[in-house]
């Protein structure tokens, strides 16, 4: 009697969601939210490491990665590095550099494997950390960044987007980049936007007075460029209506 009633619970039970990647791997534009930067991992030695001290006042970069990934993380830390190789602002100088673990089933171990292999490709890059961490601790962080992925059992691993955070220094979402290559241009708009004017020249500070960010984009697209388009669309206006006006006037005249 038992059975017989809970299998006709579990039929009359709605059925669960299928996967949908659109859904359930996306990123939630947040901007401005808060990051909570205390929450404790472990970097690729091992050692326990929270984001507030990797950060030590400058802004971070975070790219949400599968440290043992077989599709694109790789591909992503390289388009990464190819940006950040591409513009002035350097890590451990200027940003934190870190490729965020989203597994928490991996390990500091996993973590060194990658950036040996990133490091290997890139030698120049400097220096970048590789976190891991408990679920609740990683849940922290992605929630807040309002970036979702979720378990594909079809593919068996997680589906996530390849994009990357700018933080402030105290933990605040400035700009997501996101794709596998993001533009140099991009990456150093938001860098010196998270870094609230201590980051950049004056001429850095200026441009970005001439940008605004997107973030369903997640570009940087040119407020000039869009008064200059604008202002365009008046003038052809006001110049039609002027020669509508002055026929007008000449019909009148006519007798």
């Amino acid at each position: 009697m038992i059975r017989l009633l809970a299998l006709l619970l579990a039929l009359a039970a709605p059925p669960a969601a299928a996967f949908d990647a659109l859904r359930d791997a996306t990123i939630d534009a947040r901007p401005g939210a808060t990051i909570p930067l205390d929450r404790p991992f472990r970097d690729e030695s091992g050692r326990r490491v929270t984001l507030a001290e990797l950060a030590d006042g400058r802004p971070i970069v975070l790219a949400p990665v599968l440290h043992d990934c077989p599709n694109i993380c790789d591909v992503s830390l390289a388009g990464l590095a190819q940006a950040i190789g591409g513009q002035s602002y350097r890590p451990g100088r200027d940003f934190a550099l870190v490729a965020f673990g989203i597994d928490p089933k991996e390990t500091p171990e996993t973590a060194a494997a990658s950036l040996d292999r990133l490091r290997g490709a890139f030698p120049g890059l400097g220096p970048i950390t590789g976190l891991t961490g408990a679920a609740p601790d990683i849940a922290a962080v992605t929630e807040a960044l309002g970036y979702r992925y979720a378990w594909d059992p079809d593919i068996g691993e997680y589906a996530h987007i390849s994009a990357a955070a700018v933080l402030t220094p105290d933990g605040r979402l400035a700009a997501w980049l996101r794709g596998i290559a993001p533009e140099p241009a991009d990456l150093r708009l938001a860098l010196t936007d998270a870094g609230q004017g201590k980051l950049g020249s004056w001429g850095d500070q200026i441009l970005l007075l001439c940008y605004h960010y997107d973030p369903k984009t997640g570009e940087y697209g040119s407020i000039v460029t869009t008064l200059l388009r604008a202002g365009g669309v008046a003038t052809a206006g006001g110049g039609a209506l002027l020669i509508g006006l002055a026929l007008w006037r000449e019909r009148r005249r006519r007798p």
